[in-house]
């Protein structure tokens, strides 16, 4: 019974102790609560409070932005007042003039009616005089003019050609002392040193061995050289030295470039023989082109077509009466551009002309027609200047038009006239062994031909397989009546014809 009653002690007092704590968690639950909307109460009313007090800055603002606008706005319709005022006053001031210009043209009207209607009257007193005058004289007025002029002519006419013969002559010493002192001057200005080509070039040897490697075995390098090259190599008692001797400086040079390679590798044969010379070949075509530059760098010429440059180089193996075409051009430009200074024309355009009124000596033997014509037609090809054009093409004639060509055809006499700048004698040997090598290449079956020896004999290669030994010989007899026939020369000319036939095999 007593536990009964300690059990039912212990439960009411566990109860007990639960009542009670769940009525302390409440109270303390509830006073959280209490707490946590007095904090929200407090933020909120403080949000609402910063609020307020941004729409009052924020009015505040609007308020000073309306009240500057405002401002800005009264600004703007005082300055837009004032310009309507001056326009309004410059319109009026416009409409006062308008109205006095007006007034003006119509007073100037009245005083050209007044002005024409003088004029009419003074024209109809003075047509009445003339009529008057016909009439009392017995002439019209152009029968008046003439026997008025005849008298005069008749009176005067002495009077006259001695006056028209003093200006004549005045002008023509006035122009010839003029014209002296450009020319002097520009010769004075431009002095060159002169130099006649010659028709050799001297190779020197290591020793006199090296002769003998030339000449080879039955003299079969040797005239691989002269064929190939169509030059003449003169092997005699100088010491360490042969001669290369050829009318043309392009052939010369071209042996020339062969042998002193030929002479530094050594190893002289036919087949290197050939091969070193097609590399000089190339070789000189490389320098052709390298002079057509540098002479155009030295007259300040640019902007050319490369295949114009190449054709300018070429004029550095081209002579003309033993003077040197490439250096006479480059003179002939500057004499120009000198006198077309003292002139008052272009200088750059007279230098132009200058440097290629001989431009078709690049090529006048390869093709036909003289070489002003020539010129002519490269210049146009390439696209140069009328001026230009023509005075490569009348710069040999006796009065030529335009100034520019009048002007090249006296720089090109100073240059051609310079003391040793040329010799007849070269240009004429040049042209008959040129007219001796066409005149004997115009057979068939002929491959190449050298005219040697200043021109007292001609080699002809004949194609192998073309001439026979038999044709070889008639050959030989008609190219020595045709020259003969069509050709003048001193002495006698021997006729070689060489055939020659080389088979070559591998073996692998």
């Amino acid at each position: 019974m007593n536990e009964i009653i300690i059990v039912a002690v212990a439960f009411g007092g566990v109860a007990l102790g639960v009542a009670i704590g769940y009525f302390i968690r409440k109270q303390l639950a509830q006073a959280k609560v209490n707490s946590a909307e007095a904090r929200a109460e407090h933020i909120t009313n403080e949000a609402k409070n910063h609020e307020k007090e941004l729409m009052l800055q924020a009015k505040d603002k609007a308020m000073k932005i309306i009240e500057e606008a405002k401002k800005e706005e009264d600004e703007r319709r005082r300055e837009l007042r004032s310009i309507q005022q001056r326009l309004e006053k410059r319109e009026s001031m416009f409409d006062q003039k308008l109205l006095e210009f007006e007034d003006s043209k119509t007073r100037l009207q009245k005083k050209v009616e007044e002005v024409q209607a003088i004029k009419k009257r003074v024209d109809e007193m003075q047509q009445e005089g003339m009529q008057k005058l016909q009439a009392i004289a017995g002439l019209n007025m152009e029968e008046a003019k003439e026997e008025l002029l005849k008298r005069v002519e008749v009176v005067s006419k002495e009077d006259l050609f001695a006056r028209i013969m003093k200006i004549e002559r005045g002008n023509s010493e006035v122009y010839e002392q003029k014209a002296r002192e450009i020319v002097i001057d520009a010769i004075q200005r431009c002095a060159s040193n002169h130099a006649s080509e010659t028709t050799s070039t001297a190779v020197v040897l290591p020793s006199d061995e090296m002769k003998g490697r030339i000449i080879g075995k039955d003299g079969r390098n040797i005239k691989t050289i002269e064929k190939m090259t169509g030059c003449e190599l003169i092997i005699d008692e100088t010491p360490d030295m042969l001669m290369i001797s050829g009318f043309s400086p392009i052939r010369r040079r071209v042996c020339q470039i062969a042998l002193e390679r030929l002479i530094k590798d050594g190893r002289i044969q036919p087949a290197r023989i050939e091969e070193f010379i097609e590399e000089a070949k190339k070789e000189l075509a490389l320098d052709i082109k390298q002079a057509g530059e540098e002479s155009l760098y030295k007259v300040s010429i640019t902007g050319l077509d490369p295949k114009l440059v190449s054709i300018v180089g070429r004029l550095k193996y081209r002579t003309s009466y033993g003077q040197n075409i490439l250096n006479h051009s480059i003179e002939v430009a500057q004499l120009s551009a000198l006198m077309a200074e003292e002139l008052g024309v272009d200088p750059v355009m007279a230098k132009k002309a200058g440097f290629f009124h001989d431009i078709g000596k690049a090529v006048d033997q390869e093709t036909q027609g003289t070489h002003p014509e020539i010129g002519e037609i490269i210049l146009k090809k390439f696209g140069l200047p009328e001026e230009v054009q023509q005075a490569a093409r009348y710069h040999h004639e006796d009065k030529p038009e335009s100034i520019y060509s009048q002007i090249v055809k006296a720089a090109d006499a100073i240059s051609g006239s310079r003391v040793g700048a040329r010799r007849d004698t070269y240009e004429q040997y040049v042209a008959r062994l040129e007219e001796l090598e066409k005149t004997a290449s115009d057979f068939p079956g002929i491959d190449k031909v050298y005219a040697i020896q200043a021109g007292r004999e001609i080699r002809v290669f004949v194609k192998a397989d073309q001439i026979d030994d038999y044709q070889s010989y008639n050959l030989a007899k008609d190219i020595a009546r045709k020259i003969e026939n069509e050709l003048q020369y001193p002495g006698e000319i021997r006729v070689n014809v060489i055939r020659e036939m080389r088979v070559v095999e591998y073996a692998k």
